[in-house]
């Protein structure tokens, strides 16, 4: 292989890892699939052939062989091996959410600093084209008062996820929550406080969050909601009027331009992005405010 292609690992094997990671990583023209990790070495194997990668047992023993890792685990296992790698060198693809806790997030944040490793998160609504004019078209109006967001999928009721045991504890709020609230964030700016949450008995999540701005933005976010197809609405509104948005798209297409900008960081050996660790960080720190709130209320 050429040297301009980045070496990469994939640690996971569920869905997520079959349909896009190992598929993704492969077709890239900068990127090669060599070696895969999960808890199930027959399953490592299974994404392994995506690639004809190595499966590896271990996962210290994987990152010898590796540039960069793919992650496509529960957040509980992501940040802590996340780190293991960061501190072994090893250039990071997170999915979100990127912890289980925020003091993991923290943990997380402090190894990709100390390494200086390049990270960049699994946020795929940011990486499509139709997403960026949007938020440019936002950002040139400028005036707007808030925002809203709608997300209807029956996904946990699906029983391709039924294995999924995080995403069916942490529901909606934390499979699709890191989406929606990272996009309200950077079309009306950074959010600062959580006014309201509600959790009804069908898993639908209403949240209201305000911005550092006096902005307010809400969102309803649901993953048992048999929609077909799923829901997936944005809109920016104001004195100019409503400026909506659609985010649906292909997730194969919007990987591809996560690793574009993946590579493109390797290559001129800078560790910041606007997705990068950090941003998960602020996300899990918001997903901690809701739940708090609701607790509260």
């Amino acid at each position: 292989m050429s040297e301009d292609v980045l070496r990469m690992g994939l640690a996971g094997a569920g869905q997520w890892a079959h349909r896009v990671h190992g598929p993704g990583i492969v077709n890239h023209p900068r990127t090669e699939l060599v070696a895969t990790w999960a808890r199930r070495p027959e399953a490592a194997a299974d994404v392994a052939a995506i690639g004809d990668a190595t499966p590896f047992a271990d996962f210290d023993d994987m990152l010898q062989h590796v540039d960069a890792v793919a992650f496509a685990v529960p957040p509980g296992v992501q940040a802590p091996l996340a780190a293991r790698a960061a501190s072994a060198g090893k250039h990071l693809v997170l999915e979100k959410p990127v912890a289980a806790t925020v003091a993991d997030a923290e943990r997380l944040v402090s190894a990709v600093e100390q390494a200086g490793v390049v990270s960049i998160m699994v946020l795929t609504f940011r990486y499509g084209l139709g997403t960026r004019r949007w938020l440019d078209e936002v950002h040139r109006v400028g005036e707007w008062d808030g925002g809203l967001a709608r997300w209807f999928s029956g996904t946990l009721l699906d029983a391709t996820y039924e294995r999924s045991r995080w995403r069916h504890d942490g529901g909606a709020l934390a499979d699709i929550g890191p989406h929606v609230f990272d996009l309200l964030d950077a079309a009306l700016g950074p959010v600062d406080s959580v006014e309201q949450a509600r959790l009804t008995e069908h898993g639908v999540w209403h949240v209201m969050l305000g911005h550092e701005n006096g902005r307010i933005s809400t969102a309803t976010l649901s993953m048992h909601t048999p929609a077909q197809p799923a829901i997936t609405d944005f809109a920016v509104h104001g004195p100019h009027g409503v400026l909506p948005f659609n985010a649906s798209g292909d997730a194969s297409e919007r990987y591809a331009v996560l690793l574009d900008d993946f590579v493109r960081l390797v290559d001129g050996k800078t560790a910041e992005h606007p997705l990068d660790v950090r941003r998960g960080l602020h996300l899990q720190r918001l997903l901690g405010r809701v739940t708090d709130q609701l607790a509260g209320g």
